[in-house]
């Protein structure tokens, strides 16, 4: 795939995650697709869940119901840039949203895409830990 290609897949990946349908997020994943994102990372720990999802069906569940789960209301995404490189696609945005909680929640996210033969393979997520931990769990 061409750089613009590949941008362009991302931004489509970006409005069917939006929707929560399984049925328009997972043909956008390999198989055996894997999302990473930091160990112990407040989303992972809050729902029980692991850091490092592996497998087309388990990161469509992710995004179609555990998502939601957390981050209940007012979710939105500020893109600040996609950057494409081929078959790799680096996204930076901020998310607002409310929390089960009923806190508000703001973080700064980069993320890596790694595309194989037109889907995303992989997600390597980046985002600061510490701030999410203190708007999910009050800590410090």
């Amino acid at each position: 795939m061409t750089s613009e290609q590949s941008r362009a897949l991302v931004k489509q990946a970006w409005r069917a995650f939006a929707t929560h349908d399984e049925d328009l997020i997972a043909p956008f994943f390999t198989e055996d697709a894997e999302w990473l994102a930091p160990p112990r990372n407040a989303t992972a720990v809050a729902l029980g869940g692991s850091h490092h999802m592996v497998g087309r069906d388990t990161i469509v569940r992710f995004l179609s119901v555990d998502f939601s789960r957390m981050f209940v209301a007012d979710v939105s995404v500020g893109f600040r840039g996609f950057y494409a490189d081929g078959d790799v696609v680096v996204v930076e945005e901020t998310m607002d949203a409310t929390l089960a909680g009923g806190n508000p929640y703001r973080n700064d996210y980069c993320l890596v895409f790694e595309l194989q033969d037109g889907l995303i393979h992989r997600v390597r997520e980046y985002t600061d830990t510490a701030r999410a931990n203190r708007l999910v769990f009050g800590e410090s």
